[in-house]
């Protein structure tokens, strides 16, 4: 860890105004603080509560746990809560969870600061688990800066827009194969209230640096912003950044859900299931949810590329994966489970049991040359696998980046910056301030990460 006197005593700042999120992922240097973790014939997971998750859990007992006779304790928990609760588990190395589902942001991070036990030792000698069927950037994504594997897929993502073909073609609206951001708005305008409580469009407004902050991080790429310049200078306050922020906020003001500033994922995903939205940009991962048997909506959405601006795509790129705590009890069975949960055996029994729609894809290869899941995942899968493939994470937008990243910035710094900006954006939302207002506060913000990393 640095001593520079200065940096220390900034770093001081930042993590007393963070909390006990930002700094273990910024110290790297924590003593395992304990813990009576996993052990014997049985492993912790901690995950987020994503519904495909949801679906694994009630999966394992029956389809794991008898075969290996390895148990599995859950703990699933919402999106924030989860990774708040990650971090501090990974930091202390304590050891209470075997297993954690982590992001592409925060897999490298970890890897660096020593929290994770890599996985390559294992997918070299695991054969069956077919590591080159991991589509390379998902791969790439997850491995570390020393060119080792740390992290392995549950299911991988970008984002598109998602809109109701039925109430378009009653209102006599065509959407665009490629369409731009302001296509969508004025769509937005004319579906809002086609049908009686029927919103233009959903787009993410809860604070979380996962939540609002993903989706309008891309508005801002295409139209033509950045959080930081190749020189690591803060770029809030610029031109792009603003009219992509204003946009985004007028745009949901305007033709979004009600309660904008309390949705996030979740909520959208709600409301274009139960048909209060016409339209909704969002992770590629939702539209196994909007296809799945049962589903009212089933046969009834269209989907197109993300919306552009200045660049030729717009789409994120993600994964929710399982990283392997270093300080595991137990990480051959951890591992059993993380070859099972990200195999080709657990998306044939989600094909069999829940729906070839429902597979929790974006992640292998032969998922997409599958003629049932093809079949079945026919009104999406080739537009999800294009969005993954055009996703550009170290060239998102019109100007060089100091880091990786698409919706988010790869440093450790960004789970707080994001946060605190995210909250200033929410509030421009509610109509508690205006968009000059939040971008003048996290532009202030982000010049203290200039601070730490100018002149690298």
């Amino acid at each position: 860890m640095r001593t520079h006197s200065r940096r220390r005593s900034r770093r001081l700042l930042v993590v007393t105004a963070a909390g006990t999120l930002l700094a273990p992922l910024l110290s790297g240097c924590w003593a395992g603080a304990g813990g009576t973790g996993s052990g014997g014939n049985s492993i912790n997971v901690l995950m987020v509560n994503n519904p495909q998750m949801v679906e694994l859990q009630k999966l394992t007992a029956d389809h794991f746990t008898k075969r290996t006779g390895i148990k599995v304790n859950f703990t699933v928990l919402p999106e924030n809560d989860v990774r708040d609760k990650i971090s501090q588990d990974f930091a202390n190395q304590a050891g209470q969870y075997d297993v954690a589902t982590l992001s592409n942001y925060e897999i490298p991070i970890y890897a660096k600061n020593g929290w994770l036990h890599e996985l390559g030792s294992y997918t070299r000698e695991d054969r069956a688990f077919d590591q080159n069927d991991i589509l390379p950037p998902m791969r790439q994504s997850l491995t570390g800066e020393d060119g080792k594997l740390y992290g392995q897929p549950f299911y991988g993502e970008s984002s598109f827009l998602m809109y109701r073909k039925d109430v378009f073609a009653k209102k006599g609206l065509t959407m665009p194969a490629k369409p731009t951001w302001q296509q969508v708005a004025d769509l937005a305008a004319k579906a809002d209230g086609a049908r009686k409580g029927m919103k233009g469009i959903c787009l993410r407004g809860l604070p979380g640096w996962g939540e609002v902050m993903a989706p309008l991080t891309t508005v801002v790429n295409t139209f033509g912003g950045t959080w930081f310049d190749k020189d690591w200078k803060a770029r809030l306050d610029s031109p792009e950044f603003a009219r992509a922020t204003r946009f985004y906020v007028d745009l949901v003001r305007e033709h979004g859900e009600s309660g904008a500033a309390q949705s996030g994922y979740a909520e959208c995903l709600n409301n274009l299931t139960q048909g209060k939205t016409a339209m909704w940009y969002d992770a590629t991962a939702a539209a196994g949810s909007l296809e799945a048997a049962g589903s009212p909506v089933k046969g009834r959405i269209g989907y197109v590329p993300a919306p552009v601006d200045r660049t030729a795509s717009s789409g994120w790129l993600y994964t929710w994966a399982w990283g392997l705590q270093k300080a595991s009890h137990n990480p051959d069975k951890a591992w059993k489970f993380i070859s099972w949960a990200s195999g080709k055996e657990y998306e044939q029994l989600v094909g069999e049991k829940i729906g070839w729609s429902n597979v929790p894809a974006g992640k292998r290869s032969s998922t997409y040359e599958n003629p049932r899941y093809r079949k079945e995942a026919g009104a999406f899968q080739s537009v999800m696998r294009a969005a993954i493939a055009d996703a550009r994470p170290r060239d998102p937008g019109v100007q060089p980046r100091p880091a990786p990243g698409i919706q988010f910035v790869g440093i450790p710094e960004f789970t707080d910056l994001g946060t605190r900006v995210s909250q200033e954006i929410s509030a421009a939302i509610a109509g508690r301030q205006s968009v000059e207002s939040a971008l003048e506060k996290s532009q202030e913000l982000a010049e203290k990460i200039s601070e730490e990393y100018e002149g690298r």
